[in-house]
């Protein structure tokens, strides 16, 4: 290994492990039980499991599990079995891992949450381009049925879709269309029907930025 590969290493292990200890940390100061061990255990797990790869931006794609993570945590207050399965989100549609893999380590409640979120970007990720905007209607019924199983679900889907469009920039063109129409018919009126006025904010703010710059600024 170069010393220049062996410095990008060590740079991307250091900003992993702060990515992980500010989650940690913003986990023990809220009043959900103090199960950090399962949180590092699932930390781990999906650490090992997306060794290697990179997001557009350059960055270990374990920091985007992470980011989805804290905002579940701190900008939707949920608590360690959703955290887990924040950052497990993508390892079943992204890594050999099953559903059963997850479920025989970390339990049922929390494979249970991944299998709802890989279920939700199959859905989304199927969407015929004729029929797109007949679609949205459909997906956004569908999700919301997920709501009947368990609204973890919905909820860790908005922190990994508010995640997604805060980095958007990094995307190719065709695709950060498709987000932005996702978000516009099917994220934002989810998020305001689950009362995340915040959150739904910022989606409408970025969508602006992007589809309407003249309105945004």
């Amino acid at each position: 290994m170069t010393d220049e590969k062996l410095k990008q290493e060590q740079a991307d292990e250091e900003i992993i492990n702060q990515g992980f200890q500010k989650l940690l940390d913003t986990y023990l100061a809220t009043k959900h039980r103090r199960k950090v061990e399962i949180i590092t255990k699932a930390f781990n797990f999906a650490k090992q499991a997306h060794k290697g790869v990179k997001r557009r931006s350059g960055e270990p794609y374990i920091m985007h599990p992470i980011a989805v993570a804290q905002i579940a945590c701190e900008e939707i207050g949920l608590g360690s079995t959703s955290i887990c399965a924040a950052l497990l989100h993508d390892v079943v549609e992204d890594t050999e891992y099953t559903v059963d893999d997850l479920r025989s380590l970390f339990g049922d409640k929390v494979a249970t949450l991944v299998e709802g979120l890989t279920k939700i970007k199959t859905v989304l990720d199927n969407e015929d381009k004729a029929v797109k905007k007949s679609m949205q209607a459909e997906n956004f019924k569908r999700i919301l049925l997920t709501l009947n199983d368990d609204v973890r679900v919905v909820l860790i889907k908005l922190a990994d879709r508010l995640h997604n469009v805060r980095t958007i920039e990094f995307m190719p063109e065709h695709k950060r269309d498709k987000i932005l129409s996702e978000t516009m018919f099917v994220f934002i009126p989810l998020a305001h029907r689950l009362g995340l006025y915040s959150i739904k904010s910022e989606m409408e703010d970025i969508w602006l930025r992007y589809k309407e710059p003249d309105a945004f600024h």
